[in-house]
């Protein structure tokens, strides 16, 4: 489990550390010299490793993560996929994060051909060979339809780090590669749950990979047992509609939920009845409301609206939505405030709204 193929190449323990420190002096670029870190801090003495959070509901924090959990994870994933010694696994997220730090863990573990791209937002662009299994945040599969990419060279793709939305889940129903939306944050060393988004065994639910079991509170948000994984069970933020112990639909964040006049309005709901009519980012929130307790806002990642687009929209969105979804308020503002890896900061870009307002 110490030793890795990168490339084609393959490293026994030792050659891989004095690899990986001399790439660290003599590599052009940045995210070269993260992944040779992240290999090198997993392989020295300590039995955890530091990882932090995106920051996309808060503030980003650092903990530390056994590197066991880790590994259980990835044994998990690989009985899920079924990927063998030798499959070609692409590494196209940054491993500063979680989901990039996993996918050099299923290597080690999997012993699998690792191939490293740069993780920006066009993934396959020098990609010519067979890839068995890649992980992919939504922006980069949508540039990569766009792109026309050859997806015969990817058998299983997995999306995480975002909502995959019915149009991009549409789009995935006529290429061959198996798709799949993970569910799983930093805290729960990657995915527990995956959603089959294409093929016959198509799936609207989220179901527990290995001996992992779900729960809801009082609030409707998940719970989540997994002994491999995690030391104690873990409550989520994530409002879920269970199932049944291993399976769920998401509904949207606990902390977005607008409750307007006593009626609870789901943000993540009506963007997903929005996205075929606004092609700029946005988002739903809510704001205090002397009548309604709080009252349902829309913005739009926009500069200098006319007027004519805003009674278009507003017209639109009549059509669309229901009484109690109709956004009170269309605010615009040019720039939304994101993380480090791309997903837009709702509380951040919420308070630069009100100070522009």
């Amino acid at each position: 489990m110490k030793e890795l193929t990168i490339n084609g190449k393959r490293y026994s323990e030792l050659d891989l550390i004095k690899h990986c420190r001399s790439e660290l002096f003599i590599c052009d670029f940045q995210w070269e010299r993260d992944i040779y870190s992240f290999i090198l801090e997993w392989l020295n003495k300590k039995d955890s490793i530091s990882a932090k959070t995106s920051g996309s509901t808060g503030e980003p924090k650092r903990m530390r993560l056994s590197k066991q959990s880790m590994i259980n994870s990835a044994l998990l994933s690989g009985s899920y996929f079924k990927w063998k010694k030798g499959d070609n696994a692409l590494l196209c997220l940054s491993p500063n994060f979680i989901a990039g730090k996993m996918m050099v863990v299923r290597a080690f573990v999997w012993q699998l051909n690792l191939i490293l791209v740069e993780p920006n937002g066009h993934p396959m662009k020098m990609v010519k060979s067979k890839i068995d299994f890649v992980a992919m945040i939504p922006l980069q599969v949508i540039n990569c339809l766009q792109e026309g990419v050859d997806f015969s060279l990817i058998d299983q793709l997995l999306i995480g780090g975002g909502v995959v939305d019915s149009h991009l889940e549409s789009r995935l129903q006529e290429i061959p590669t198996l798709c799949f939306s993970s569910y799983g944050m930093t805290e729960t060393v990657s995915h527990v749950a995956i959603k089959v988004l294409n093929g016959p065994a198509r799936s609207k639910y989220f179901h527990s990979i290995g001996n992992v079991h779900f729960g809801v509170d009082d609030r409707d948000c998940l719970q989540i047992t997994a002994p491999e994984i995690l030391s104690e069970q873990l409550s989520t933020n994530d409002v879920v509609r269970l199932i049944d112990d291993q399976k769920f639909i998401w509904l949207g964040r606990y902390d977005h939920v607008v409750n307007s006049g006593g009626i609870k309005l789901f943000p993540e709901q009506i963007e997903e009845k929005l996205k075929p009519i606004i092609s700029e980012a946005f988002f739903l929130s809510g704001i205090k409301d002397e009548v309604l307790g709080e009252k349902l806002i829309l913005l739009i990642e926009k500069a200098n609206p006319s007027e004519a687009y805003v009674v278009n929209l507003r017209k639109k969105m009549k059509g669309l939505l229901d009484k109690y979804e109709q956004a009170r308020e269309i605010l615009f503002i040019p720039d939304f405030q994101r993380t480090a890896n791309g997903k837009v900061q709702r509380k951040a870009t919420l308070s630069l709204c009100k100070l522009s307002k």
